[in-house]
């Protein structure tokens, strides 16, 4: 039988050769939004993975969207000629497909680099800004509250998803993922630790879900049909009476009903009162149950580091993708050793078809070689 991991996948029009994605990573090393060297070098070495789809990180929606000051943006002219150039130098070499992750942190913005300690850059520092949020409500203690948005704040965030999608159609980007997960903007709307609203986006799970999903729209708008659009989510913020497995699924079908082709589920991320029970997979479930409630596409995410582990998962159903991480930061050959160990065969860039070991003379596809 042939691997379930190395099968075909579609997402709408778009036809992935294998069911690895490669997940959105934060480098934290743009400047002034505008990706630099290193992600020239980063991304390089994964599209030349074999996997599936390649993300990109968090790309931020607008300055002050961004996690920290080094985040990856695309919200004007000079950050959409940075990526240009990373892209198509990649594009020169790669035949992956690239969707990107747009985003906008919220409370969690205006922060330092994980390296760097995390702490939230106060709103007068040099290289920091006040933040944005459904309700004036901190990520830590301690921390400066954000701003509560307005309609107009509203009206301005929900264009700026727009804009970069637009910016990014125009970069030839294959798919588009919001960011609805981690504790950033849109799951703030979600959970009812972050969202204390009054009006018409708090309160109710329905209100709760009204701006998220507005911002949804707004962007399958914007993008041309066939082109997949889709979400991240936290399936649960961990915390007694915060945001749910049960929430999530309403909310599945919510973007289903509007166009989305897929989920990608991870967890947490919303509170510091979080508490994760990590463990290899502990994530799945949650996306096994939504694919079983839902008929959604699934992407599942969270400590898939092993092939068979990743098989397994596919085989029995309980998603229809695995995306990778910081397993692909260790092994960037991840998909080739994945494809050596369950007997499928996987992508390679013609200069490196001569490492194609002995033992496995039919793993690279296309592979030829001449006889000097």
């Amino acid at each position: 039988m042939s691997a379930r991991l190395f099968e075909p996948l579609r997402l709408d029009d778009l036809e992935l050769e294998n069911r690895i994605i490669i997940a959105p990573m934060c480098q934290y090393s743009a400047l002034a939004g505008a990706a630099t060297d290193w992600h020239l070098m980063h991304l390089g070495q994964l599209a030349q993975s074999g996997a599936g789809l390649l993300t990109l990180e968090a790309t931020a929606i607008s300055p002050e969207a961004r996690i920290s000051p080094g985040d990856l943006g695309l919200y004007d002219d000079a950050t959409e000629r940075a990526l240009a150039r990373v892209l198509d130098a990649v594009r020169g070499y790669a035949p992956i497909p690239v969707a990107i992750q747009i985003n906008h942190a919220g409370r969690k913005a205006s922060s330092r680099a994980p390296w760097e300690g995390g702490a939230q850059i106060a709103p007068e520092a040099a290289d920091g800004w006040l933040t944005e949020a459904p309700s004036a409500i901190p990520h830590a203690q301690g921390e400066v509250p954000p701003h509560a948005l307005d309609a107009e704040g509203l009206k301005r965030v929900r264009e700026g998803f727009v804009a970069t999608a637009r910016r990014a159609m125009r970069l030839g980007i294959d798919a588009v993922e919001l960011h609805g997960a981690h504790g950033y903007l849109l799951h703030q709307f979600l959970s009812p630790l972050s969202n204390h609203r009054e009006d018409q986006y708090g309160g109710s799970l329905e209100n709760r879900m009204r701006f998220p999903l507005e911002c949804f729209e707004a962007v399958r708008e914007a993008v041309p049909a066939g082109k997949p659009v889709w979400m991240r989510v936290s399936a649960t913020d961990w915390v007694e009476e915060g945001w749910d497995l049960d929430q999530t699924i309403e909310l599945a079908r919510a973007l289903k009903r509007r166009g989305a082709a897929a989920l990608h589920v991870s967890t947490g991320g919303l509170s510091t009162a979080q508490k994760i029970p990590v463990g290899p997979g502990y994530q799945v479930p949650f996306a096994e149950r939504v694919k079983a409630e839902t008929g959604l596409t699934t992407i599942a995410v969270g400590l898939i580091t092993e092939p068979r582990q990743a098989e397994a998962i596919l085989a029995e159903g309980k998603a229809d993708a695995v995306s990778l991480a910081r397993a692909l930061l260790y092994d960037p050959r991840w998909p080739w050793h994945a494809a050596a160990e369950l007997g499928a065969q996987v992508r390679a860039p013609k200069q490196y078809w001569r490492s194609q070991p002995h033992q496995y003379k039919d793993l690279f596809k296309s592979a030829a070689f001449g006889q000097r």
